[in-house]
């Protein structure tokens, strides 16, 4: 029973009824998470990660004039500042030098570069083009074949129902935007992940991200 309870809310959402989901019309591209490359900062020059979406607040963290792929989780009432991760903890830059390159999406139809974990117990999903790389202090590592990632047939929308093979028996996973934390850190994420490993088995919570690089 509870395993049709998580296959209904699945279907309900990729509908267009999660909270932080599209729901209606097609998504366009200040859909967050989103990836971002830094532009129009001076070669000798950073564009400084601030502890509030202010030009006043401390500086906590900076990204050189040539990164790329910075996923931005979150942004300010205006629409002028971004919230990024650094180190530890989350911050804030300015959106005037941030422009949006997309997700790129593989042929599994999961995002390049995806990588999911969760707490207590501790464990990781990490797409691998094709499969999941699953980890836990018991388990570390094991590849886990991808069947199918279902999306919602909106233009940029994340949420992905994803069956796979799981330890002892068929797995599923609900992607979907949504503020999270890992519990352990002041770092910030835009999407938040359901697992269930097995029939019947428990639901693992946890958060996303859609890069690996930390700053």
């Amino acid at each position: 029973m509870r395993i049709v309870s998580v296959l209904v809310a699945v279907t309900i959402a990729l509908a267009g009824g999660a909270t932080g989901g599209v729901t209606g019309g097609a998504a366009g591209a200040r859909d967050l998470p989103q990836l971002f490359d830094v532009r129009g900062v001076a070669t000798d020059d950073v564009l400084n990660i601030r502890a509030a979406p202010t030009a006043s607040a401390t500086i906590i963290g900076a990204l050189p004039p040539d990164a790329r792929g910075i996923e931005v989780v979150a942004r300010n009432a205006a629409a002028t500042w971004g919230q990024v991760n650094t180190g530890e903890q989350s911050g804030w830059v300015s959106l005037r030098y941030m422009e949006p390159r997309g997700v790129h999406i593989d042929h599994y139809n999961l995002p390049v570069g995806l990588s999911c974990f969760g707490t207590e117990p501790f464990w990781s999903l990490r797409n691998q083009g094709g499969s999941f790389d699953y980890s836990t202090p018991e388990i570390p590592g094991r590849a886990l074949d991808i069947r199918v990632a279902q999306d919602s047939g909106l233009a940029e929308d994340l949420r992905r129902m994803v069956q796979f093979s799981g330890i002892d028996g068929p797995a599923t996973a609900f992607i979907y935007p949504a503020a999270c934390s890992d519990g352990m850190s002041d770092r910030a994420y835009g999407l938040s992940i359901g697992v269930m490993m097995s029939p019947g088995g428990r639901l693992l919570n946890g958060c996303c991200s859609l890069a690996r690089s930390r700053f």
